[in-house]
């Protein structure tokens, strides 16, 4: 799916400041969060956080709840942004997952881990991809 993308965000890799990253990343869960609800979910939460770390969305996708990973980059030099996704990351969304329910009460016959993918591209458009299930 691509977007239209409306945020001028130049620059990037290793000279990149905080800044610039946290707004790309922020803007990726924005046109993430609009593709998900586009596509018929429900957004509970964004950017929940406890001390084992953050959940960049949490969703409801009929009866079951969504744990998103939403990984977005302005380039695939580093791999595309779904390859960031790592074995490791799934266990600690599980964990995070675990974690999030306990804390909001919230039950779901299925959990499910999804990535979204967002790669921002030069012209003012972006490529979302949402692979569901990944672990």
């Amino acid at each position: 799916m691509v977007v239209p993308a409306r945020l001028g965000l130049g620059g990037g890799g290793v000279g990149s400041t905080y800044r610039q990253r946290t707004a790309v990343g922020g803007y990726g869960e924005q046109i993430a969060a609009r593709h998900l609800t586009e596509a018929g979910m429900e957004i509970l939460d964004r950017n929940w956080r406890c001390e084992l770390g953050e959940i960049d969305l949490v969703a409801r996708d009929r009866d079951a709840l969504v744990i998103c990973e939403v990984k977005t980059r302005r380039g695939v030099g580093y791999g595309t942004p779904s390859e960031a996704v790592t074995a490791r990351k799934v266990r600690r969304l599980r964990r995070l997952a675990v974690r999030w329910i306990e804390q909001s009460g919230r039950r779901a016959p299925e959990v499910r881990i999804d990535v979204v993918s967002v790669l921002l591209a030069a012209r003012g458009s972006a490529l979302v991809e949402h692979v569901r299930g990944v672990g």
